[in-house]
């Protein structure tokens, strides 16, 4: 079966797309909007804008990639299209953080998981973060729009053995679950979906909202890093960017850019340090209070092969703890699992040596399930803090006691959940806890076990918050719409405008947001024709 390739066959089109890394000599700019990033909020807005008449510019600092380019390999895959080739990390080393930087963003290396932003999160926006318009009857048809235009439906298949184990165990625990909801059309079911889909299945900005941009005349400028926001007297007057090489290092070659309005979507690292970096007003300190959903991860091992990297990566998640002491009480967490591909385990497992080479033989066999801790809405997980350095930034993310309570309850949750299921000895990723063989053993070692910053593993995929929205200054940098309240021809179209973190996958929170606020945006700036 041929895979039809809507990039290779764009660009032979007549695509407006430059490769920056290819430039010799300075080059300037212009359009009615410049959109920095690519990922779920660039994409969306470049496809919403375009299709109203107005010409538009997207920059992108990763490289424009193709299903030609994803052999479906850790070794290639993460450090071409992965922030820091997927070694990011916070700046005390105590928690893995996995970002895109290719066209596309995210969209394009994550695991599909697709879910609406939770009411209780919503409820919470709104009472405490002065944000308004955003309820669950108001978003709910710009969650099914985007529903629809990404192919976003119930996964009709039988999960994996990988999502099985946690069904069987909220089963016999009598646990909620559900059956996630995906952004795929034609899926192969290879389980690949980190390393970029290989058929173009996965419907990531990458393959549909970006060409559809394209198609409609936009431009799109890859390898290119905004490096300067110019603002004077309230206004954005341009920005500047630097063209970087196949490793992302600066090429000496300047860009700039104009434009009527500009839109930031770098993402909730890099669009408050780009704000950070140009001195745009924040005279309240809120840029860069990021949050993270920082994520525990449990092993175990079956008598069966589980065979956890094949097929849908996350097709069942778990709330059942996720809202229980309420919006503002104790840490909930949401559950669900994780892939199984080698080089990710290997590297989120611990041990050295032959007790490391001893769980890898075992690959075939594990199981992981993951326990996702919502942050950002009280003191026990404040979230962190993105600050400049020399070099670019850091983020500072102080793991609290309220964490590790949290932590401590989660890791029981998991173990139970998979002794529950059928597991043969169950490893949660501390070092503070030995291989557990049976429920009572974790009970009893769970609840006294030390767990601490380096000693236990701790990883996040969802980067969200860094510039707050709502009506009230004192606590947020950009309206509900993502006008920034002090550059008038400024947004912010990306998971930083979150207050909070989500208490779920936040893609979907993105779409449904910038669909409704591009569009907003496309009613003002529209052309006026005749």
């Amino acid at each position: 079966m041929s895979i039809v390739d809507p990039i290779e066959n764009g660009l032979k089109s007549g695509w407006q797309h430059i490769d920056a890394s290819r430039l010799e000599t300075a080059q300037h700019f212009e359009a009615d909007v410049v959109i920095v990033g690519t990922g779920a909020g660039g994409g969306v807005a470049a496809e919403v804008l375009t299709q109203a008449g107005l010409k538009v510019i997207m920059i992108e600092a990763g490289a424009l990639k193709s299903s030609k380019d994803f052999d479906m390999e850790e070794r290639t895959a993460y450090p071409n299209l992965y922030q820091q080739a997927a070694a990011m990390k916070t700046a005390d080393k105590g928690i893995s953080i996995f970002q895109g930087r290719t066209v596309g963003g995210s969209t394009t290396i994550n695991w599909t998981t697709s879910i609406r932003t939770p009411e209780p999160t919503l409820n919470f926006w709104a009472k405490e973060k002065s944000v308004v318009g955003l309820n669950e009857q108001s978003m709910t048809p710009w969650f099914e729009a985007m529903e629809q235009r990404l192919n976003i439906s119930t996964w009709e298949y039988e999960p994996n053995r990988n999502n099985g184990a946690l069904l069987e165990g909220c089963n016999k625990l009598g646990w909620q679950s559900t059956v996630i909801k995906r952004n795929v059309k034609g899926c192969w079911n290879t389980g690949y979906c980190g390393m970029g889909c290989p058929v173009n299945a996965k419907q990531s900005m990458l393959v549909t909202t970006i060409p559809s941009a394209l198609d409609a005349g936009a431009q799109l400028i890859s390898r290119a890093k905004v490096m300067q926001i110019e603002h004077s007297e309230g206004k954005v007057t341009g920005l500047k960017a630097q063209a970087v090489s196949n490793n992302f290092e600066p090429q000496g070659v300047t860009l700039t850019f104009s434009a009527k309005h500009y839109i930031l979507s770098a993402g909730a690292i890099h669009t408050p340090a780009l704000l950070m970096r140009s001195n745009t007003p924040d005279p309240f300190e809120l840029l860069g209070k990021t949050f993270l959903h920082p994520s525990l991860l449990s092993g175990a091992i079956y008598n069966e092969q589980i065979k956890g990297h094949s097929g849908a990566p996350q097709s069942i998640y778990s709330d059942e703890f996720v809202w229980r002491d309420g919006a503002s009480g104790e840490l909930g967490y949401k559950l669900e699992v994780a892939p199984v591909h080698p080089v990710l385990v290997a590297s989120k497992t611990l041990g050295y040596g032959q007790s490391h080479a001893e769980l890898m033989k075992n690959f075939n066999r594990m199981q992981v399930v993951i326990a996702l801790i919502r942050d950002g809405f009280n003191e026990q997980c404040p979230g962190g803090q993105v600050r400049l350095t020399d070099s670019g930034f850091a983020l500072d993310y102080p793991l609290t006691d309220g964490f590790w309570q949290g932590a401590r309850r989660a890791f029981l949750s998991m173990a139970e959940l998979q002794f529950a299921a059928g597991a043969k000895q169950v490893m949660p990723m501390t070092e503070a806890l030995p291989q557990l063989n049976s429920w009572a053993e974790a009970k009893a070692e769970i609840e006294t076990a030390d767990l601490g910053l380096l000693r236990t593993v701790v990883a996040s995929a969802h980067v969200m918050g860094g510039c707050p929205m709502g009506e009230d200054r004192l606590i947020s940098m950009v309206n509900s719409e993502g006008s920034s309240h002090y550059l008038e021809n400024l947004s912010v179209m990306d998971g930083s405008v979150f207050p909070t973190s989500l208490g779920a996958n936040p893609q979907l929170s993105i779409y449904a947001l910038v669909a409704r606020n591009a569009s907003l945006l496309a009613q003002r700036l529209k052309p006026v024709v005749g």
